[in-house]
């Protein structure tokens, strides 16, 4: 009992200071969304409108579209890719703890900093990629990458598959490194084949971890800001629009707060939707 309460009081300034900068500031996001507000000055009470002008506005719908891209790329690459370094660093000689530092160190960086580098990186002109390219005969693939509708909402899923990999290593490594040891020697004692082993007794008995980081994928990805802003802005032309610069856009460039709030919160129910939806299907899978 002692215990328990020594934790509820540890965790209790946490838990308070979450609640005040950001579950209060979710409700009142949802209450100034039915206002027409720029900012200062009085509120004028509008109901559903701002909602009901995002839904029927096909810039948030392109914004929503690339969002769910990067969702996807979020997915299908930082889960893939950190699971299989997990796998092959697992051990803890000297050159994988030099190699999880790499990998880890993007995530260290500011998302400013990172969005700059790839800025740089894919620069037409002089940018790492093109001159690539160019050295290796593949002159025909240059082109502006950031500018190019054909290829940026690819070209902008790459920092940010890179920059999040790292915590996501660190979570599978820590949960395969919990698998207990009898489980390891029956594998061996069977004579298990590794591809048997790792559909068979890593990933089911990792499930868990799994989940975590794909919900953690769908939340980050939803909230992706720093980078395309920094790199895109969320052009040209608006096709690298995500739901988060559309709020930013709306909100600070032309003074919609109230329209702003209500994009924000649309972000909050669809990133819960999206998560949802995540359970349900590793709910079906387990069952």
């Amino acid at each position: 009992m002692h215990f328990k309460r020594f934790v509820t009081l540890a965790l209790l300034p946490s838990l308070i200071l979450y609640a005040f900068f950001v579950v209060i500031p979710v409700f009142w996001s949802m209450y100034y969304g039915f206002f027409d507000w720029k900012g200062i000055g009085s509120l004028s009470y509008i109901g559903l409108e701002n909602y009901l002008e995002a839904i029927s506005d096909p810039v948030f719908w392109r914004a929503l579209r690339n969002n769910l891209i990067i969702v996807a790329a979020s997915i299908l690459g930082q889960v893939p890719i950190a699971l299989v370094l997990a796998l092959l660093l697992r051990k803890s000689s000297m050159l994988h703890r030099f190699i999880r530092s790499a990998v880890f160190m993007p995530m260290v960086l500011s998302t400013v900093v990172v969005g700059l580098i790839w800025g740089y990186i894919y620069h037409p002109q002089f940018g790492l990629v093109n001159t690539v390219l160019e050295n290796i005969g593949l002159g025909s693939w240059t082109r502006p990458w950031l500018s190019d509708p054909s290829v940026n909402m690819l070209a902008v899923s790459v920092p940010i598959i890179w920059n999040f990999i790292g915590p996501y290593l660190i979570m599978f490594i820590a949960a395969i490194q919990n698998i207990p040891s009898e489980v390891e020697d029956a594998c061996k004692i069977d004579g298990t084949k590794p591809y048997q082993k790792l559909f068979y007794v890593t990933l089911p008995m990792i499930r868990g971890t799994v989940n975590v980081v794909i919900v953690m994928c769908i939340a980050g990805s939803l909230k992706a800001f720093d980078q395309v802003f920094i790199m895109t802005g969320g052009g040209p032309a608006q096709s690298t629009e995500l739901l988060a610069t559309y709020m930013y856009n709306n909100t600070f460039n032309v003074y919609r707060y109230g329209y702003g709030s209500a994009v924000s919160t649309a972000i909050v129910l669809i990133s819960g939707g999206l998560i949802a939806v995540s359970q349900l299907l590793f709910r079906n899978k387990d069952a």
